[in-house]
């Protein structure tokens, strides 16, 4: 029979007790982590959030306890009460905070017994983990663990720093609504259905952007949200359907003093795991990023930056090579150091990855006593060599080498540059190396439909010094094509190779977001019926200002060091959006669906 907890109280947590408590009388509880019977002594290992305490029941001095303590197994939670006390020597656990003392038990309290786990908690190293379906499944036992349990704590610390930030900026924290009217621009909305309003929807917020904006065109100048947003988007590693972002706007502002505001921030933040990152990040443009990197979030732990062979190869027969030059695009290279001794299978298995990002094969040279190549036959020794000295490659290196299309040779080239430092083990975890990325696209062009998106958001300000170009592009529709060389006021904030944070300058005059809704194909009507208000709004003194968002979850993982975005979630979804714990999204009843004036058509075709 189990027991009740009555009136006792825990007076201390199963990681806080130390040599300094010895002589105290404590009430600790918690789950039981291991147990060890060794006849007239059962040894416990108990656990709780801020650690595992050992306690020991002896049949001699306390027989009810320890006759208790024979029906315990792992997950049971325990109440005991007793005297702190000195290991004896020999026994202390290094491994432990709390190993130099144990729990002399005079009495326990079995608050609650526990069906075995369905997988083991206690376990060395990740490789060990039971599979995730499984853990997703059981959350709140996977919870249980250690490392996730500090995961979660440091997501709090993080949110709290973040607030402590802004609160001592003059920033005010404003909570946004949730139920929202859709604006689909960017990722899918998730909708909702109002009873009330039947055949008319809500849509959850992707994020708060015109809200935010809508609070400086109120005056309030400095406003931050730790808001909640949703994307019915294609899931990764680093995704999810629901997120939560730091949201920050201010006023009467420029790109420098909002990068500060970025960089305080973050700097702040990363104290948390004694990282000291400079006062004034590196700047670089997205196109120096593209060129060097072939990336918009490059990671600088590493350098392997992207070499253009183009011009050497301007007068090369080769057929693949002199059709790509001919078409505007270009040959790049990166240098693997020390890997001349790459085998046949180990080309062939990069060559098969740059597919994945759209290039038609990779070319290599190894430079070594004889420099060969798998371009040899067709250009001939002395311009490999030429090739490879224009690289920087030196004896006992690889050239890996892409053509193509310049996106697509920037996609594959800075893919694989990623790639082989994380097979090489080229990456110093220590280091934590930051940036800010400006002056991105404003838009990006649709092949399919030959137009051209917005690509941040469709509020986001032109560069000064292309607002000529900008009007232009859309005033006369033979230079349409001058869009793709507009310049945004956008810029991200980039750590170890993930964007933490974007951000823009925003468009606060209504003649220009006019024109930037005409530019996305929005006719006046189009732009009214989903944006009026905010249109209106612009015509009542609306101010300079822009801001940021800072994803909290990508700020987690690189605080915790993991590369999975359901490691400091607390209870995330699959990569096919779905929760297996609660096992949703489920169906709902057919009164609720009447209720609504929905009715489901059956599975899309």
């Amino acid at each position: 029979m189990l027991d009740t907890l009555g009136t006792l109280e825990r007076t201390h947590t199963c990681g806080g007790l130390r040599e300094s408590n010895v002589g105290e009388q404590v009430v600790l509880m918690g789950w039981v982590a291991k147990k060890r019977d060794f006849g007239v002594f059962t040894f416990i290992d108990l656990r709780d959030r801020d650690g595992v305490t050992q306690v020991v029941v002896s049949e001699e001095t306390s027989p009810d306890a320890h006759a208790k303590a024979k029906y315990l197994r792992g997950e049971f939670v325990i109440a005991v009460k007793g005297e702190v006390v000195s290991r004896a020597a020999g026994t202390h656990n290094k491994k432990l905070a709390t190993g130099d003392i144990e729990i002399k038990v005079s009495e326990l309290l079995i608050l609650n017994d526990a069906k075995v786990p369905p997988f083991q908690l206690e376990v060395a190293g990740s490789e060990n983990l039971a599979d995730e379906s499984t853990r997703l499944k059981y959350r709140y036992l996977d919870l249980r663990r250690p490392q996730l349990q500090h995961n979660i704590r440091m997501r709090a610390k993080a949110v709290a720093k973040i607030r402590e930030y802004f609160d001592n900026r003059g920033f005010i924290e404003i909570e946004t609504p949730i139920l929202l009217k859709s604006t689909p621009e960017g990722a899918r909305d998730f909708i909702v259905p109002s009873r009330i309003h039947t055949g008319k929807f809500f849509a959850l917020p992707q994020s708060p952007q015109i809200l935010k904006q809508i609070t400086m065109i109120s005056g309030l100048d400095r406003y931050y949200q730790i808001a909640r947003c949703f994307r019915d988007e294609d899931l990764r590693a680093d995704r999810q359907p629901e997120f939560t972002q730091l949201d920050m706007e201010m006023s009467f502002v420029n790109r420098e003093q909002v990068y500060r505001e970025m960089e305080g921030m973050f700097n702040h933040v990363l104290k948390l795991i004694d990282v000291d990152l400079p006062t004034e990040w590196p700047r670089l443009t997205y196109a120096e990023a593209m060129r060097r990197y072939g990336s918009d979030k490059p990671d600088l732990r590493f350098g392997m930056e992207l070499i253009d062979l183009s011009a050497e190869l301007k007068d090369t027969d080769f057929p693949p090579f002199a059709e790509t030059l001919s078409k505007g695009g270009e040959i790049k290279a990166i240098v693997v150091k020390g890997k001349a001794d790459y085998s046949r299978k180990q080309t062939d298995e990069l060559q098969e990855y740059v597919k994945r990002y759209g290039a038609g094969a990779m070319a290599w040279i190894k430079v070594g006593d004889e420099t060969t190549s798998s371009l040899l036959k067709v250009l001939g020794e002395e311009k490999i060599t030429e090739l490879a000295s224009t690289a920087g490659a030196e004896k006992g290196d690889a050239v890996l080498i892409v053509a193509g299309r310049r996106s697509v040779v920037a996609a594959a080239l800075g893919a694989l540059r990623n790639e082989v430092a994380r097979r090489e083990n080229l990456i110093d975890r220590s280091k934590y190396e930051c940036l800010i990325v400006t002056e991105f696209p404003m838009f990006e062009h649709d092949d399919e439909t030959d137009t051209y998106v917005a690509a941040h958001h469709p509020f986001t300000s032109p560069m000064d010094e292309d607002l000529e170009m900008f009007k232009q592009a859309i005033e006369n529709p033979a230079d349409h094509h001058l869009l793709g060389q507009v310049r945004a006021k956008a810029y991200d904030a980039v750590i170890n190779g993930y964007e933490c944070a974007g951000g823009s300058i925003r468009i606060h005059q209504k003649e220009v977001q006019a024109l930037n809704f005409k530019a996305l194909g929005m006719t006046p009507e189009t732009a009214r019926s989903r944006f009026g208000f905010f249109l209106d709004a612009l015509e009542y003194g609306t101010p300079p200002h822009g801001g940021f968002a800072a994803g909290i979850e990508r700020t987690c993982m690189i605080l915790v060091g993991t590369e999975n975005i359901r490691d400091v979630m607390a209870f995330p979804k699959t990569a096919s959006a779905q929760d297996l714990m609660m096992d949703s999204p489920g169906e709902v009843d057919e009164a609720q669906l009447n209720e609504l004036g929905i009715k489901v058509a059956g599975p899309r075709e």
